[in-house]
């Protein structure tokens, strides 16, 4: 069983499909989060390492580009709905004070939070849709959201590459071993953020 679902993943690997679905989940991540696209990464990084195929870095650059482009759908998703939101609030409001206080955090330490919140699946679209809401300004997005996307995609596909790496023959155990690694890692990483916050 094993050996025929590895078959079937080493031909689609082996073909220019499997970029093109690469962007597209990716993309389709970013302002909707369906299946975080990880999972893919990590697994292409995987078989990059066991079979050589698919080029770990067009998948590093495919993963960001389709990233890239899913983080700036949801950012101007956001940026249309965010004077429909405000107009909505009510004056002096908890809900009104809330959205002014993300606004001013988002102004003074918005790069910190888009990088970060793109290691969090889920998190990556609350923090790029709040971005656009709260009028933070596109070129800051754009650069600090390429930082975020670059960065994620070496990650993701680093730890399925030593994954691979570690499980040559064994395929299927490397995507186990990165996927077990980047769930360990962002574990440790919300445990941190949850001690601190106490």
């Amino acid at each position: 069983m094993n050996e025929a679902i590895v078959h079937a993943v080493e031909g689609f690997v082996s073909t220019p499909w499997v970029y093109a679905a690469l962007f597209g989940i990716a993309m389709l991540d970013g302002f909707f989060p369906v299946v975080p696209s990880e999972t893919l990464v990590i697994t292409l990084g995987v078989f990059a390492a066991a079979e050589g195929e698919p080029s770990l870095v067009a998948v590093i650059l495919v993963a960001a580009a389709g990233a890239f482009a899913g983080d700036h759908i949801s950012y101007a998703i956001g940026r249309r709905s965010g004077v429909r939101i405000a107009a909505r609030l009510r004056r002096g409001s908890r809900a009104e004070r809330v959205y002014a206080r993300v606004g001013r955090m988002l102004a003074e330490r918005g790069g910190l939070v888009l990088v970060a919140a793109r290691y969090i699946p889920g998190g990556r679209t609350a923090a790029t849709l709040t971005t656009g809401a709260t009028g933070f300004p596109r070129r800051s997005f754009t650069r600090y959201d390429a930082v975020a996307v670059v960065s994620w995609a070496v990650y993701s596909a680093g730890l399925g590459y030593a994954g691979g790496a570690a499980f040559e023959e064994s395929p299927l155990y490397g995507v186990g071993l990165g996927l077990a690694l980047a769930f360990t890692i962002t574990l440790a990483h919300e445990g941190l953020r949850a001690l601190r916050a106490r």
